[in-house]
């Protein structure tokens, strides 16, 4: 009852219109206790009846699931400071509502995600370089840490800034990796950082858009089918596809 009056309370000083059922549900999986909180509307169907007759009812529209957190019991409790063991879903209600969700849980975001991610793809690139690999190298290395990335989003496990470093190219003597790299920049990154599926793109392709333009193709063309020249800031590409091409050959049509 306290939690119902919060959330009322929360959602009058946001000023915040939401409607639904609160869920309280404590679990456990792979030995680790979990507490989650979900906010969920209802949805109607039909069903048969045993006499085989249509009965209509109100189920709770999980599909549609926008407000919920997941609080791991067993981090908190073990390792609190890692300050990890809140994670809530990812809706389409926009930033307004987690606001004002965020409130009635009582939690704050410390880490941003997106930008985490976008600072180690860009920290990886800049390792390669520094690396004087040739393209054919980086673009392997790259790979290796698009199958990093994809192996632990499906696992639902954090990255690891050391277990990464073991995965890309290091002095022999190991005196300098990607890890000690990483430690080195102006901000250093987290040393476990949530995995963010939209990564995976900007490993594998440039993309970029303004000015009426849309551009994207895959990393290993650079340099190959695709160049750059910083100095007339120009791109060159060759081998144009043949969609693009009729269209470009029937412009005057």
């Amino acid at each position: 009852m306290f939690s119902a009056d919060r959330l009322v309370k929360t959602l009058a000083d946001t000023g915040t219109v939401e409607t639904g059922f609160l869920i309280f549900c404590q679990y456990e999986y792979l030995a680790t206790q979990y507490l989650m909180i979900a906010l969920l509307n209802t949805r109607s169907h039909v069903e048969v009846t045993q006499a085989l007759e249509l009965s209509s009812r109100e189920h709770l529209d999980l599909a549609r699931m926008q407000l919920a957190v997941r609080i791991d019991l067993t981090q908190w409790e073990v390792q609190p400071e890692q300050a990890r063991y809140v994670s809530f879903i990812k809706g389409r209600m926009g930033r307004k509502v987690s606001d004002f969700f965020m409130q009635f849980v009582g939690c704050e975001e410390l880490v941003d995600i997106k930008q985490q991610n976008k600072q180690l793809i860009s920290s990886v690139d800049a390792y390669l370089a520094s690396e004087s690999l040739d393209p054919q190298e980086q673009h392997q290395h790259r790979e290796e840490v698009k199958t990093y990335f994809k192996e632990k989003i499906d696992a639902g496990e954090s990255l690891s800034v050391a277990e990464l470093a073991t995965r890309l190219p290091a002095a022999e003597d190991d005196s300098a990796n990607f890890s000690t790299f990483t430690s080195q920049l102006e901000t250093p990154l987290e040393n476990e950082i949530q995995p963010d599926p939209a990564a995976l793109r900007q490993l594998a392709k440039f993309t970029g858009q303004g000015g009426g333009i849309s551009l994207s193709f895959d990393r290993k063309l650079l340099g190959d089918r695709v160049f750059y020249d910083p100095a007339t800031d120009t791109l060159t590409l060759k081998g144009l596809p043949p969609n693009l091409k009729d269209q470009l050959n029937r412009r005057g049509d």
